[in-house]
């Protein structure tokens, strides 16, 4: 199984102006967020727009950073899809690329939402696949909620070796981690008190713009260094409530630009942020410096 402990940095993807991706801006991204000393990179993640990428797209960004990233952090991939065959071929093609886990959705439109129709889904991929599962709790965008019956159950699926819980329910995480399996926080506003709780690691859309903080309140949080941790979040804490609350990815992806981890402007259908919203997320960003 891969550690996938420690500040997984699910990576914001590049656009240039007319939409289309900019793979050379997508290579000095990963060096850059590695040599922030993220622990691992999740590429075509929800925070990179994956609903948005076509599959060919997703390929290419992982032929560019997998052989770039090459031991240096864990590989995390996103092969979610709607249709069944179209989830294995991509996942597929990320293992054979040098993919250490996949992050793969739930069926998240008009699929199975019983825990035995989603059961049957983890259990299908982990059959046809032999890398580790990183399965994803989120159901304010899903619709979906995986429960801790089902999560015990999936856990004993030889390859589902995680989840992520993007829930923002602490409750509902510490009952995960109850379990005793390896949970990943997916919830920037409770990243330190998940931390403390005892996940594993994160993965963690909010880091685009603040790699080295990151990295660091892991550093704090997991040495027993809290007031330092506590300090550390409270300058974290006000632009993590406003991407929270507000358009996530639009100001993720403004946040980065402002701090010098430029990756362009959203896809289309998202919008990017007017000059009111960019003002207000620029107030948020001030604790930081």
């Amino acid at each position: 199984m891969t550690d996938l402990k420690g500040i997984n940095l699910a990576m914001q993807t590049p656009h240039k102006a007319d939409g289309s991706i900019d793979y050379q801006r997508w290579v000095e991204l990963v060096d850059t967020y590695l040599d922030a000393g993220v622990h691992g990179l999740v590429l075509g993640s929800g925070t990179g727009q994956h609903p948005y990428l076509t599959a060919a797209e997703c390929d290419r960004l992982f032929e560019l950073a997998c052989p770039r990233i090459a031991g240096r952090a864990n590989i995390i991939c996103q092969t979610s899809a709607l249709n069944m065959d179209e989830v294995i071929e991509r996942s597929k093609k990320a293992q054979d690329l040098g993919a250490d886990a996949l992050m793969i959705l739930p069926p998240y439109l008009e699929g199975p939402q019983d825990d035995d129709g989603l059961f049957e889904f983890y259990a299908a991929l982990d059959s046809a696949l032999n890398i580790d599962i990183v399965g994803y709790n989120i159901p304010q965008a899903t619709g979906i909620g995986i429960s801790l019956p089902l999560y015990k159950r999936l856990s004993q699926l030889p390859n589902f070796a995680y989840i992520k819980d993007s829930s923002g329910d602490l409750t509902q995480h510490q009952l995960y981690l109850q379990a005793g399996h390896k949970v990943l926080n997916g919830a920037d506003p409770i990243t330190l008190y998940a931390i403390l709780a005892g996940a594993h690691g994160c993965i963690w859309g909010g880091a685009n713009y603040m790699p080295y903080e990151a990295v660091q309140l892991w550093q704090l949080a997991t040495t027993g260094q809290h007031a330092q941790a506590q300090a550390l979040w409270q300058k974290m804490l006000p632009s993590l409530l406003h991407i929270w609350t507000h358009d996530y990815i639009p100001c993720v992806k403004a946040a980065a630009r402002m701090r010098g981890f430029d990756g362009g402007d959203v896809r289309r259908p998202l919008r990017p942020l007017n000059p009111e919203q960019y003002a207000e997320l620029q107030r948020a960003l001030a604790p930081l410096g």
